[in-house]
């Protein structure tokens, strides 16, 4: 039986930064580090070049190494408030000096020096106008690596990693079990593609397995009575815009984070993930289940006339409920089933007439959709309607800052499911019940993005080697 000294379940941020500071603080430790997709330089999502999902299984834009993050639009926010809960487990002044190493990190390994919203006049105009109409801006420095710089930064750390002594990486392994003998890890149970599973010794399991892995993570919680609680189930659309009505935001800002509270049901609206002259795009998790996202690269050369992002509606279910990421899937499935599998977009115009977006007037629509695949349609059918008329009430609410917004040939593609609801209690440095067993990053519902999830592998490293 092989035996390491830590076993990271996971190859996204989180679990590579658990990497990197373990082999910088004591490179004498054995590391495997495991993921069900492949190595970076075998990743390649088909859809990107032929415009159509082959179904990869597993999907190569959710898993591999760096995860969804090697295709993403690359947004480090640089802020504690933005992309997770880790103040719930240290101090806000802590929070930001992990920010700051982890985003040193990322810059020593090739990431852009630019830093957008940082000390700009305009953005305290841009709040103070947001204030007008009850809208929270969230001022948050962005360090865009874009879908390009993203990837090579990533690939850097593999590079880097693979190169040192006592480091090894595993693609296409699954993690079956985690061995536990009376509240101690153990070891693991692996599973490679093609070959019989495997068990490996060691003393430290990391579970790192980012929103595709949060079912894994949740099941492994239950089989060893670890408690979880239910995080926010965010749901919502991508919307898409002509860069001409978020220009005066995104170009000082990069990235409006805007929070409205809807008048009819006061949800929580937020604005995410937002892709200047970006691309709309389609994911897959496991099952085939489809979902919309978007990214941007850092290169002019490259951008569109349009602008994405997300706008997602927060709802925080209390018991009996106790199946929050379920609850998205259905959603999700819900539009894939009218859709014949793929995503769904609908103009505004057509939303706000209750009438269905069929394919003579999406070809009128003054904004041209990027996501060339995606089934014009009815949301209506597909999303709650407090979730619905909380999208509708904020969308008007943000057109004061960003006239052009409330317009008939908005398109709204749905659905964006983020599957980080299911929270598994950790101490302060992300170790559960079971002592040995770490849960870090978005599949254990602490994180929401690329910045913090670095963090908590940063603090999980430190942790052991301590």
């Amino acid at each position: 039986m092989k035996q390491y000294d830590v076993v990271i379940v996971g190859a996204g941020p989180a679990g590579i930064f658990t990497a990197i500071e373990l082999k910088r603080r004591a490179p004498e430790k054995t590391v495997l580090l495991i993921d069900e997709g492949s190595e970076i330089d075998h990743r390649a999502c088909p859809a990107r070049k032929t415009g159509k999902c082959v179904h990869c299984d597993p999907c190569n834009i959710m898993s591999g190494w760096s995860g969804a993050g090697a295709f993403s639009d690359g947004k480090l926010s640089l802020s504690e408030e933005v992309g997770g809960n880790i103040t719930e487990y240290m101090s806000v002044d802590k929070a930001r000096e992990l920010i700051a190493y982890a985003d040193s990190i990322y810059t020593d390994f090739g990431a852009p020096d630019v830093v957008h919203g940082l000390h700009d006049k305009r953005v305290e105009e841009i709040e103070y106008e947001c204030s007008r109409y009850n809208i929270h801006l969230v001022k948050c420095p962005v360090r865009h690596m874009g879908t390009e710089y993203s990837f090579e930064t990533l690939r850097a750390m593999y590079v880097w990693l693979i190169a040192q002594e006592g480091f090894t990486f595993r693609q296409h392994t699954r993690a079956e079990q985690i061995l536990i003998e009376g509240g101690v890890v153990k070891g693991v149970v692996l599973h490679t593609r093609g070959e019989e599973p495997e068990t490996v010794a060691a003393d430290v399991v990391v579970a790192a397995p980012g929103r595709g892995g949060a079912d894994w993570l949740t099941k492994v919680a239950h089989e060893n009575d670890i408690a979880t609680r239910n995080n926010e189930v965010d749901i919502g659309v991508r919307v898409e815009v002509p860069n001409a009505v978020m220009d005066h935001l995104t170009k000082p800002l990069y990235e409006a984070k805007m929070i409205y509270y809807s008048d009819t049901f006061e949800n929580k609206v937020r604005t995410f993930c937002m892709n200047p002259g970006g691309i709309v795009s389609e994911e897959h998790y496991e099952g085939g289940l489809a979902v919309v996202n978007g990214h941007s690269y850092h290169e002019a050369a490259r951008r569109t006339t349009n602008t994405n992002f997300a706008m997602l509606v927060s709802s925080k279910f209390t018991e009996p409920f106790n199946n929050p990421i379920e609850y998205g899937q259905y959603i999700a499935q819900l539009s894939n089933m009218l859709t014949g599998g793929g995503i769904m977009v609908q103009r505004l115009g057509d939303l706000l007439q209750g009438r269905r977006t069929d394919a003579s007037r999406l070809a009128r629509s003054t904004t041209i959709p990027t996501l060339k695949t995606a089934v014009p349609g009815d949301l209506s059918f597909v999303l709650p309607h407090r979730h619905l008329t909380s999208i509708v009430e904020a969308l008007k609410a943000f057109d004061h800052v960003a006239p052009g917004l409330y317009s008939k040939n908005t398109l709204l593609y749905g659905v964006e499911v983020k599957f980080y609801s299911s929270k598994v209690e950790v101490g302060d440095h992300f170790e559960s019940a079971v002592k040995g067993l770490y849960a870090i990053g978005d599949g254990a519902g602490i994180t929401r993005g690329l910045m913090q999830a670095s963090v908590t592998g940063v603090v999980v490293a430190r942790d052991i080697v301590k």
